[in-house]
């Protein structure tokens, strides 16, 4: 039979897409310019973007399916878009992944994948101010990580951290690398349209063939078809067409065949499989994935059958280990989507699957190497040895392969074996530095093993830092154990170690110093972090702060002293101190300030730790309800509303008698309106406030309910006195002015505690205070480049928080300096942006856009605004989200104008930091929202917030409650004493004195309402034949006749004894006892 007659046996592979429950759902993915796939899959994991921008990557199980919350654990690691990412071929849970920020980073994802988000990498290597195209992993030589930056290819050795190849003879950006499978060179694809094969190791130049490829400098991309002399390319031709080109490297310069498809802006994105030479075109924007079969001889490739669904965002290959060999899976492509990652099996019909199909699975590479980076760097080339798919070949049957994900936590309290001795990086085999010896307390016998190599990540030595006398054979050369042996000698000592005590008390400060020679080492930082995490994750909520022993609060005692006072050994599981802060105390080993933090910590965790979805925490407000007033609370037939109020003012504010609403027209008019004359207003003039220049900002004071300050475009503050009625006529005539600025004001703001104290932000980047009583200025800063877009007053009111346009978050002492005293980087976006404080002034919550447009919350911490904590984005919206803090729930609202939606979170000092809590969907858009103050909520209806919200047309309140079964009672969790803060705590002249005052506290349980924790705190009695009047009231007489009558004529009819059976039961004697 001719050769071309010969059917393949997967010509007729299927794609067989799973149904949506077995697909991961509900991720947030973008679309990027980038050369990258957007995802990639090792033997245990999946790796993508996550969010619009893509600087943070999600990794999740390879099995993973279900909804995904937006506020899983993910990668933080990049200030910009990871442009791609690779797994290790030989090590399931490392990842590598490159950003537009110019730096790469090499993670270690823990056996478990992410409990936490991740934001310290293992390794970081830079580009020098290169935006960093693409990356990937060595496909022989363990540890050898090569990564493109503009026309730069460069290789890095993961066991020494450092650079030790690079080469710019790339006259344009490198579009795409792959090597070849027995990893001796390199092929890559240019801008400028070429192909080259480049061997970094050659003498001379390392480019040793370039051919001339797609004639388009749009995105191509080049994948070497396994151990072939071929290479397969991708990209576009003059017409813009898409193309695919393979060549032979012994004739290069001419195509061995040119496929030309369809006219699509996409790149095609090859995934090939050497084993079955099967290849799969997903293009960047389409719907299909192309299946083709590539061949030695015409017609070189071969359609197989298409996939249509959803758009491609990102495609990638999942390893062969990790298939489903007895369901006849020889291939799965993972194809990520705006929203979803779908596995695509391709399987090969077969009448059953009950047998292992030999002929659809060749021996594959395996994932275990015995070169690493230094020995291939010097000329050895070497092959990874094959493996068979077959169950009955394999140790675990039918169950995927994988690998060893890395080392699993470890914890000691002895010197002898800890994690950089054990899991330290090996150097190359064979040299002198690498034979090791074992240390004479170790209590092991070991003998050297013929060719044993060592593995890139265990690499175990068990000696003592002043033990530097190598035990040497009767040949001359140290003792070395295999591979194997150390795993072992590990497994033991972790096992008996697992109940142990943290060992990182008697580690000094220069160890622990992040250029120190102790954390060089690729395996001395993995510890160090591994530590770290463990002791920041809370698997169990805290319980109620115990009581400690004094003795419990000292540094933790040396092994000698622990054998002798095992009584006074702190147990770590049981004190609810944050692990986090114990451990840096004893990394810092400062002793007097442990004894202080730790009890004080206890304490003040308990105290300020609050509820929410982290771990499984449920937040008390997480079901909260938003309740729109009766119709007859309304104010009704609002017109004219002002549409041109500045983005810097909310547009609309309430207290608890009026509310102010900027009507149109020239003049810069405010309504005034009294909520206690709700109803219809009268056809006609509305009576208003006649300001006579465009209005800015406008607020009420927060002592005053009849006195409004309002900002004009001509640098002028006019203060209005509401009489107790209400306004029946326009006025013009303001209590008083003052001149603030010669431009014009961005926004006023009236500080939170001090009467008669105001703040004004102008045009000319300067923010002014003002005193009132006087009309005179007090303080002033300066410091902002661009627009200031929010001042925020801290809950203390000794300092400022700044928003700006320059993309700065900015803290001010206005009293003590006219700068600031700290700086961070803040929201992107230029369009606007809103700023508060949280958690008592411990945090600071942003909302603002990305470089995409879309609305963001994020949280810093107020102490350290380098970066933010957590980041939550909404959606893409034009309108800035304003936010409202209710400081006694944690709760934020924000919303915007236009909007119909007020999301709700709760700020928490714990990651995510931000979590999501019911949203309030409203029936029409609203205009403007303002909440009122703590003393004006219906404690009784637990309404732990209240607000009124501006409509086109109408003013309705809107109340927040949380659902509670016994209501009648007064809900203690959730109205703790409250500060007060609709009355002035100091004055003016003290405040600008310095002489501070903290706001007083007050109860906000009615009279006469009980408490719901003085119920809970009653133990539970017996319920008595008599007492069952207590659930319902006092009997009455007649009742409880009847019920005594009943109970007699029951037991007339019953038989009665007092007769135990134990009594009829023969004893021992008094004697027997004392025997």
């Amino acid at each position: 039979m001719a050769w071309r007659f010969k059917a393949s046996k997967y010509k007729n592979a299927a794609p067989i897409v799973p149904k949506a429950e077995a697909c991961v759902r509900e991720i947030c993915v973008g679309s990027y310019q980038t050369y990258g796939n957007n995802i990639a899959a090792s033997g245990a994991f999946m790796a993508f973007n996550w969010e619009h921008t893509g600087s943070s990557v999600a990794v999740l199980p390879l099995d993973d399916c279900g909804r995904k919350s937006k506020t899983m654990p993910l990668l933080h690691g990049h200030t910009d878009t990871v442009t791609d990412l690779k797994f290790s071929p030989f090590h399931d849970g490392l990842l590598a992944t490159a950003s537009q920020d110019c730096l790469v980073k090499i993670w270690h994802i823990p056996e478990k994948g992410l409990e936490q988000s991740l934001s310290d990498p293992e390794a970081i290597f830079s580009h020098k101010q290169r935006r960093v195209e693409t990356v990937g992993f060595h496909p022989t030589a363990d540890g050898l990580m090569y990564s493109t930056a503009a026309g730069c290819v460069a290789l890095f050795d993961l066991s020494t951290q450092k650079e030790i190849f690079s080469n710019n003879e790339h006259p344009e950006v490198i579009q795409s690398a792959s090597w070849r499978e027995d990893g001796s060179v390199l092929a890559t694809s240019c801008k400028d349209k070429c192909v080259r094969i480049f061997d970094p190791r050659a003498a001379g130049s390392p480019i040793q063939l370039t051919a001339e490829s797609h004639q388009s400098i749009k995105d191509s991309r080049v994948v070497w078809l396994g151990n072939q002399q071929r290479i397969l390319t991708t990209g576009f031709d003059a017409a813009r067409l898409r193309q695919v080109i393979i060549r032979d490297v012994r004739n290069f310069n001419t195509p061995e065949k040119t496929l030309e498809l369809d006219c699509s802006t996409g790149i095609l994105m090859p995934l090939f499989d050497p084993d079955t030479n099967m290849l799969f075109l997903a293009g960047k924007g389409d719907t299909t994935i192309n299946y083709l079969e590539i061949t030695d001889k015409d017609p070189y490739l071969i359609e197989g059958l298409r996939h249509t669904g959803e758009q491609t965002k990102g495609a990638c290959l999942v390893p062969k280990r990790a298939l489903k060999v007895m369901e006849a899976e020889v291939n799965r492509v993972l194809q990520l989507t705006s929203n979803m990652v779908i596995p695509i099996m391709y399987q090969v019909p077969r009448k059953t699957y009950r047998d292992f199909h030999a002929d659809l699975y060749p021996e594959t590479t395996g994932y275990k190497t015995e070169l690493v980076a230094s020995e291939w760097l010097n000329g050895s080339n070497q092959m990874v040895p094959k493996m068979s798919l077959d169950p009955a070949k394999r140790e675990h049957g039918d169950e995927p392969i994988i690998p060893r994900l890395g080392p699993k936590p470890f914890s000691s309290t002895t010197g002898d074996v800890s994690f950089d001795k054990v899991f330290a990086v090996p150097l190359a085999p064979g040299s002198h530095e690498n034979i090791s010896s074992v240390g004479q307390d170790s209590g092991v016998e070991m003998t050297p093993a013929q060719g044993s190599k060592p593995d890139l990540i265990v690499e175990i030595e068990i000696k003592k830092k002043h033990e530097r006398e190598p035990v040497v054979a009767g040949n001359g050369v140290q003792k070395s154990l295999t591979t194997s042996e150390r795993r072992k000698i590990f497994e033991q000592n972790s096992e008996s170690s697992e109940n142990s005590m943290e060992g990182d008390g008697d580690r000094t400060d220069a160890e622990m110093r992040r250029l120190s020679s102790s954390r060089s080492s690729f395996a001395e930082r993995r510890r160090i972090y591994e530590n770290r995490s463990k002791s920041q994750v809370d698997e169990k909520p805290q319980s109620p702060v115990p009581l400690r022993r004094e003795h419990s609060k000292v540094d933790p005692l040396k092994p000698s002293q622990q054998q002798q006072q095992q009584g006074n050994i702190i147990d770590t599981k049981r004190i609810s101190v944050p692990e986090g802060k114990l451990m840096e105390e004893h990394r810092r080993g400062n002793g007097a300030g442990l004894k202080k933090s730790a009890t004080e910590a206890a304490f003040s965790a308990a105290s300020t730790k609050r509820t929410s979805t982290v771990f499984g925490k449920v937040s008390k407000f997480r079901h909260l309800k938003g309740t729109p007033g009766h119709k007859s609370t309304h104010i009704e037939n609002l017109r004219n509303l002002s549409r041109q109020i500045p983005g810097e003012c909310n547009g609309f504010h309430a207290n608890q008698e009026r509310v102010a609403v900027p009507l149109s027209g020239p003049g810069g008019k405010i309504a005034i309106f009294e909520l206690s004359r709700p109803g219809r207003l009268p056809d006609g003039v509305i009576p208003s406030l006649v300001n006579g220049s465009n209005i800015m900002d406008f607020q009420w004071d927060p002592f005053d309910a009849q006195r409004l300050a309002v900002a004009c475009d001509d640098g002028i503050v006019k203060i209005w006195q509401i009489e107790a009625g209400g306004l029946s006529e326009p006025t013009n005539t303001p209590a008083g002015e003052l001149t603030a600025h010669l431009d014009k004001i961005y926004f006023i703001r009236f500080h939170p505690l001090a009467a008669d104290v105001l703040l004004t932000a102008s045009y000319d980047m300067t923010i002014k205070l003002w005193d009132l009583r006087t009309m005179s200025e007090k303080c002033s800063m300066s410091g902002h480049t661009d627009q200031i877009f929010d001042f925020a007053w801290s809950p203390c009111g000794r300092l400022g928080a700044t928003v700006c346009k320059d993309g700065k978050i900015r803290v001010y002492n206005p009293r003590k300096s006219e700068t600031p005293i700290r700086e961070g980087n803040g929201p992107v976006g230029t369009r606007g942006a809103r700023i508060t404080w949280a958690l008592d002034g411990h945090y600071i919550v942003c909302t603002g856009f990305d470089k995409v447009s879309e609305r963001q919350i994020s949280v810093y911490n107020a102490q350290k605004l380098s970066a933010p904590l957590n980041t939550a984005s909404l959606d893409v919206s034009p309108s800035i989200l304003i936010p409202f803090y209710d400081e006694d729930s944690s709760t934020l609202f924000v919303t915007g104008k236009g909007d119909s939606t007020i999301y709700c979170y709760e700020i928490t000092d714990e990651e995510p930091y931000i979590c999501p809590l019911s949203h309030h969907r409203c029936t029409s858009l609203h205009q403007g929202l303002s909440f009122l103050t703590k003393n004006h909520c219906d404690v009784a209806s637990v309404e732990f917030s209240k607000a009124y919200r501006l409509t086109n047309t109408t003013i309705e309140p809107l109340s927040f409650t949380v659902p509670r079964i016994k209501s009648e009672l007064f809900q203690d969790d959730l109205f703790p004493p409250t500060r007060i803060t609709w009355s002035a705590t100091l004055s003016a002249e003290d405040w600008f004195a310095s002489n501070d005052k903290a706001a007083a506290k007050v109860s906000l349980k009615p009279e006469g309402m009980e408490t719901l924790s003085s119920i809970q705190q009653v133990p539970a009695q017996p319920i008595r034949k008599s007492d069952h009047t207590q659930f319902g009231g006092q009997k009455s007489e007649y009742e409880i006749n009847k019920q005594q009558e009943i109970q007699k004529s029951v037991s007339a009819r019953m038989e009665f004894t007092t007769k135990l059976e134990q009594d009829d039961m023969e004893g021992v004697d008094e004697n027997e006892w004392q025997e």
